[in-house]
């Protein structure tokens, strides 16, 4: 999956989204999205590459809970047929939480 591919179905969440981060002071109000490729999964031997897949992070922050997002978010990941794991934190310092699906494209 290209960037570009990353970008259009992130877009089908209809949510606000931004790569990594929103620039300071233009964050909008939740919930919105930001994304990011943490690292990337590769296959090799013999000190070659021969496949390298990315990590893909999609970080959903709300400001409170809100399973029907999170199932809107889930159908679009599940209609790409990509496997992801999900994970949620309360980020106290910034009064959000931080529902997070990793997934490997």
């Amino acid at each position: 999956m290209t960037h570009k591919e990353v970008i259009a179905m992130v877009g089908e969440m209809d949510i606000p989204f931004a790569y990594h981060h929103f620039a300071e002071g233009e964050s909008p109000d939740p919930p919105f999205i930001c994304f990011l490729y943490p690292n990337a999964v590769q296959f090799g031997a013999d000190n070659i590459v021969y496949h390298s897949d990315k990590a893909l992070d999609i970080e959903l922050y709300t400001d409170e809970k809100n399973p029907d997002l999170e199932d809107a978010v889930e159908t679009v990941l599940t209609d790409h047929e990509i496997y992801f794991e999900k994970t949620e934190v309360w980020i106290e310092s910034e009064k959000l939480y931080e529902v997070l699906y990793s997934m490997v494209i």
